[in-house]
C-alpha cells in the first residue's frame, strides 16, 4: 500500500501495569529513553512494571509514565529500521509525546512538564465535583446540542469518532446530559476519571501550565503534527505553546485529526506506546487506511514488516 506514514501517541486510559516493560528488555534504544525517564522521575519505571495500579492511575503519575512508554516504543522501531513517518498525532496528553518523537522538545522536559500537567489538573475541581461520560451511537452534532441546552458546565471533551463522543463537567450537569442523550437513543458510559479533563472547569490548570509552557522553547519538528484543538498542522513552533495551553481546556478533536491526516495522503497509522485505542478507532472510522499498534518487541518487528 503506497502513501504516506502517520504516527499517532495516546493519551490517558491507555496504561496498565507492566507498561514497556518488554521494549525495556528487548531494545537499548528503549530501555535508555526509560532510564533517562526514571532518572528524571525517580520510581516512574517501577511504577509503570509493577504498579500498585492505583498509583499508577494518578494522573501526576500516568502522564509521563504514558509519554515515556510512546517515546520508548517510537525508539525501539527508529533503531530496528522503521521507516520514518510524514506526521504525527497524540490524542490529549499525546500530543506531547509526538513533540518528543519528532525532536521539538526534549524528553526529560516534556516528563517534568507532565507531570505538573497531571497536578495542575487534578488541583483544578474539587474530588467529585466533576465527571466524564463516553457517549455512544449517537451524531456529535447532537451531543453538542445537548450540552449546550442542558444547564450548568456539560461540554463535549473528545470528538474521537462519528459516533462516540466524550462529555465532561459538572457531576449534576453530565448525569442530566446522560439522561437527555439517552432519551435520544444514544449508549452511555460513565468514565472511571479523577478529574473533568477537557472542558470550561479545566481554566485554572491552562492558566497554570501556561506560565510553565512560556519558559520552554520549541525547535522546529522533524516531521508535521496535527495538534488537537485545530485538529490542522502546526505551522509556526512559536504557536505550539499556546496550543497546548488551550488545549487543557478544549475538546479534543480527534477524528478531525484523522481526516485531516487522510487528506494529508496518510494510508498508514502506527500507534506507540501503550495499547490500541486509537488503532482501534482509526480501523473501525476511516475507510481504505490501515492502522497497527507499536506496544512489544513482535509488533515492532510486525510494524516493520508492514509498512516497508
Amino acid at each position: 500500500m503506497n502513501g504516506k506514514l502517520a504516527a499517532l501517541f495516546p493519551g490517558q486510559g491507555s496504561q496498565f501495569v507492566g507498561m514497556a516493560k518488554d521494549l525495556y528488555n528487548n531494545h537499548p534504544s528503549a530501555s535508555q529513553v526509560l532510564d533517562e525517564a526514571d532518572a528524571t522521575l525517580p520510581g516512574l519505571l517501577q511504577l509503570m512494571f509493577s504498579g500498585p495500579t492505583e498509583e499508577l492511575q494518578n494522573t501526576a503519575n500516568q502522564q509521563p509514565a504514558l509519554v515515556a512508554a510512546g517515546a520508548a516504543a517510537f525508539a525501539a522501531y527508529r533503531e530496528a529500521g522503521g521507516q520514518e513517518p510524514d506526521y504525527a498525532a497524540g490524542h490529549s496528553l499525546g500530543e506531547y509525546t509526538a513533540h518528543v518523537t519528532a525532536g521539538s522538545l526534549p524528553l526529560s522536559e516534556v516528563l517534568r512538564l507532565v507531570r505538573k500537567r497531571g497536578i495542575y489538573m487534578q488541583e483544578a475541581v474539587p474530588k467529585g465535583k466533576g465527571t466524564m461520560a463516553a457517549v455512544l451511537k449517537i451524531s456529535p452534532l447532537i451531543v453538542e446540542q445537548v450540552c449546550q441546552e442542558t444547564g450548568g458546565v456539560v461540554e463535549p471533551a473528545n470528538f474521537n469518532s462519528l459516533n462516540q463522543t466524550v462529555i465532561s463537567g459538572e457531576v449534576k450537569s453530565v448525569n442530566k446530559a446522560a439522561e437527555i442523550l439517552k432519551e435520544k437513543g444514544a449508549r452511555v458510559v460513565p468514565l472511571k476519571v479523577s478529574a473533568p479533563f477537557h472542558c470550561s472547569l479545566m481554566t485554572s490548570a491552562a492558566k497554570r501550565l501556561a506560565a510553565d509552557l512560556a519558559e520552554i522553547t520549541f525547535s522546529e519538528p522533524s516531521f508535521g503534527i496535527v495538534v488537537n484543538v485545530t485538529a490542522d498542522l502546526l505551522n509556526d513552533t512559536h504557536e505550539a505553546a499556546d496550543l497546548l495551553t488551550q488545549q487543557v481546556a478544549a475538546t479534543v478533536r480527534w477524528q478531525e485529526s484523522l481526516e485531516r491526516l487522510v487528506k494529508l495522503g496518510v494510508v498508514r497509522f502506527l500507534e506507540f506506546g501503550s495499547g490500541d485505542i486509537l488503532t482501534k478507532l482509526v480501523n473501525r472510522n476511516i475507510e481504505g487506511v490501515e492502522a497497527k499498534a507499536v506496544v512489544d518487541s513482535t509488533t515492532v518487528q510486525q510494524a516493520i514488516q508492514e509498512v516497508t
